[in-house]
């Protein structure tokens, strides 16, 4: 049986507002599909699936990539059977049995006990096949609802519905439509019925606008199948997507495809391991990686690639991709793609010069146009880490760093673009106390000026470069020595008042200072030298571990789910739960203690997840969290998107191979691979000791062995400096 037959897509689908176990959804679809389809439980919110609810009110066509973004341009299929009762979908809703449901990432199959019919979706990248098996003795029928009012033609002659909705953008022009085509050509000897909704009753309509449409079926046939096709373009490219995704192949034959896409990308990492539950949960987590961003382009009918340029309004060539937050992503999602999926990370990159060139801004959060969320310009990291991994070429480096260097310099047009505090960060080289999260803000913004120095220095470009080295250093400007903290500050000096470690908000994003006032992730070394070396530092990040999870709501005004998550989490203020900590517990390793990583990172992994329903630790986050734990799972992790980096942890898996380019393979084996020893003996790489705390890029994308022995107690070792990884201090010594 493939991979992909054993993935549950419910993983980490067990959430409120309050409480996040994931915030994800159950996805079926292709990977980096432009739709995904939901079984959906209840409506009127982002929550509108429970896996623990064993009622359906249909399958949803979804873009919702987090709860906080909300869904958009959605369609909802109810399968119904007899007379349609009422208007909305509760009164249509149906039990199912959650224990007989399908929830695979290429298949959902959902068996109403009210309508008795069973209900089969196959997707394909724009579109998907529904199989309708009716074994009780009513008439079938389709009850289809949206996000807003449906347009729609119903052309008896072809049997196929042509539809389209409205869906209002961010900060577009106009507005965006999906456009829709549902084919019943294939149900012989049968009459379809549409019927609107008006004054009260059902009538039968071939066109117009309304809030649902009600589709009766009368068939001898007991399984019925429709074919649906899907664009954002128009109604004729919804069509010719039909055509050539979904039209004449059976739904055998199209999960058969989807599966196939899937395994060519879960095949990428393959782990084995004598707890067969760590593997299982291993790949519900890889599957999360390539969901987003989500495709959104298409091919024309010359079979060139075309999207639509919300802000223009009008259709453009080229690739492009939404439903990203970049702050979240860059961490771990781009540089995972850049080991085992590098021809997605340049299609993508094609799709973020697209949005500067119709926008005159690079994104922070698509969904599907700008949102403006979140600290920084962290897209620099994702270009960065592209550029000195060799999957740019220099023209196209050229361009991002021209772009980047404008949003490092010039106030943006909208607050929602570009960086807040440019002024602020030109005049002080800091972001004043009169901007909120200005902390992260000015971090945010030092380590995106590393990343344009990146950039600027692969392409030669030595003064840019040298220019930009001076500003990444600006996150030592908020340094404050009594409490040793990065701290806000005001545009005279003055220190933000009444400091205390554990008030979230205010200076902060998402957390207090001791998540916060961290994130130097390019200069770790520069950190240690201010708060006085090496000892002092451990001290700081051994405090930080061992505190109590306790908060004050500061700002925020009620508890957050970030800090409910951090509390009961009992990993002391490392709240794993949020991106901001995703890197603390690797820097032990910059203070010479890897064991403290090693223990650090294994009990979190083991602790803080697991393969259920409530899987997550927090927002997974577009695959963020997900990639956090793939690569602390196979022993190094991405502190420094930009650099050729990554540090060494603990693998855990008897046995993994990542699956490179060019067919080669970079194998993994563990010894002594045991619950109870959680700390690294040894390390040889390609039957030779090795004693760097890193691995580079080169290392792993040439392919290679590496032999990891674990042991129950840390080994007494002498650390050189230059086993050390990467920090700008020390490039510039």
């Amino acid at each position: 049986m493939k991979t992909v037959e054993w993935i549950d897509t419910r993983h980490g689908t067990l959430n409120r507002s309050a409480y996040s176990n994931g915030n994800t959804l159950p996805y079926t679809g292709t990977p980096f599909g432009m739709h995904y389809f939901v079984p959906q439980s209840q409506g009127g919110s982002s929550w509108f699936f429970d896996p623990t609810y064993p009622i359906t009110q249909g399958i949803r066509l979804s873009h919702q990539p987090s709860p906080w973004m909300g869904d958009y341009s959605w369609l909802l299929f109810t399968p119904v059977s007899g007379d349609l009762p009422a208007d909305n979908v509760e009164a249509l809703q149906s039990s199912y049995k959650e224990s007989e449901a399908v929830f695979n990432p290429h298949r959902v199959v959902i068996d109403s006990l009210r309508y008795r019919v069973k209900t089969t979706l196959v997707p394909t990248k724009r579109g998907a096949k529904l199989d309708l098996e009716n074994y009780g003795r009513k008439n079938s029928g389709l009850y289809l609802s949206g996000s807003d009012k449906l347009s729609f033609q119903w052309e008896k002659e072809s049997k196929k519905l042509y539809g389209s909705l409205p869906q209002s953008l961010n900060d577009g022009k106009g507005s965006l439509a999906l456009y829709f085509v549902l084919d019943f050509s294939c149900i012989d000897h049968s009459n379809i019925e549409v019927r609107t909704a008006k004054e009260g009753s059902w009538q039968a309509s071939s066109e117009g606008e309304s809030d649902s449409l009600w589709i009766t079926i009368l068939s001898e046939h007991k399984k019925i199948s429709i074919d649906l096709g899907t664009s954002f373009i128009s109604r004729e490219q919804a069509e010719l997507n039909l055509s050539r995704e979904v039209t004449g192949h059976s739904i055998d034959a199209l999960a058969a495809k989807s599966a196939e896409e899937w395994s060519g990308y879960l095949d990428r990492i393959q782990v084995k391991d004598r707890d067969k539950q760590k593997v299982l949960a291993f790949n519900q987590y890889l599957y999360r990686l390539f969901l987003f961003p989500q495709t959104y382009f298409e091919y024309d009918e010359a079979n060139q690639p075309i999207h639509f340029d919300t802000y223009s309004g009008s259709v453009k060539t080229g690739k492009f991709f939404t439903n990203n937050g970049f702050w979240d992503t860059y961490r771990t999602v781009y540089p995972l793609f850049s080991l085992i999926a590098p021809d997605i990370y340049k299609d993508i990159l094609e799709g973020l010069a697209h949005f500067y060139k119709e926008s005159g801004h690079l994104p922070k959060w698509l969904s599907p146009d700008e949102r403006g969320l979140m600290p920084g310009t962290l897209i620099n990291a994702v270009i960065a880490d592209a550029a000195v991994k060799g999957l740019m070429k220099e023209e196209d480096k050229m361009f991002f760093l021209n772009a980047m260097i404008k949003e490092a310099t010039t106030p943006p047009s909208h607050s929602k673009f570009g960086r807040a505090g440019v002024q602020d960060m030109l005049e002080y080289g800091y972001v004043t106390n009169e901007e909120v999260e200005n902390v992260n803000q000015t971090q945010d913004n030092a380590y995106s000026d590393f990343c344009i120095r990146q950039v600027a220095d692969s392409l030669g470009q030595h003064e840019t470069a040298k220019r930009f080295e001076k500003e990444a250093l600006n996150y030592r400007n908020l340094y404050e020595e009594t409490t040793q903290f990065l701290r806000g500050k005001s545009s005279d000096g003055t220190w933000t008042e009444a400091f205390t470690p554990e008030d979230w908000g205010f200076d902060y994003t998402e957390g207090s200072a001791w998540q916060n006032a961290h994130a130097f992730y390019h200069d770790n070394q520069g950190f240690i030298e201010l708060i006085g070396g090496d000892d002092a530092f451990i001290t700081r990040l051994v405090d930080l571990a061992n505190e109590k999870p306790v908060f004050d709501i500061g700002n925020y005004g009620m508890e957050i789910h970030e800090m409910s998550e951090m509390a009961t989490a009992d990993f002391g203020q490392i709240a794993i739960s949020n991106q901001p900590s995703f890197h603390l517990p690797y820097l032990y390793t910059y203070g010479r203690k890897p064991e403290y990583t090693q223990h650090t990172v294994k009990q979190l992994c083991t602790h803080g997840f697991s393969d259920g329903f409530d899987g997550f630790p927090g927002d997974e986050d577009n695959g963020s969290m997900s990639g956090w734990f793939i690569f602390s799972m196979l022993g190094f992790y991405p502190v420094t998107p930009g650099t050729n980096q990554y540090v060494l942890g603990i693998p855990q898996f008897d046995e993994a191979k990542i699956m490179l380019p060019e067919e080669k393979t970079f194998s993994i084996k563990v010894e002594s691979n045991v619950p109870q020893y959680s700390f690294v003996k040894a390390v040889e790489l390609n039957g030779e000791t090795y004693t760097p705390l890193y691995l580079t890029h080169e290392t792993l994308s040439k392919g290679g062995n590496m032999t990891v022995s674990l042991s129950l107690l840390p080994g007494r070792r002498c650390i050189k400096d230059d086993d050390l990884p990467y920090s700008l201090s020390k490039e510039m010594e």
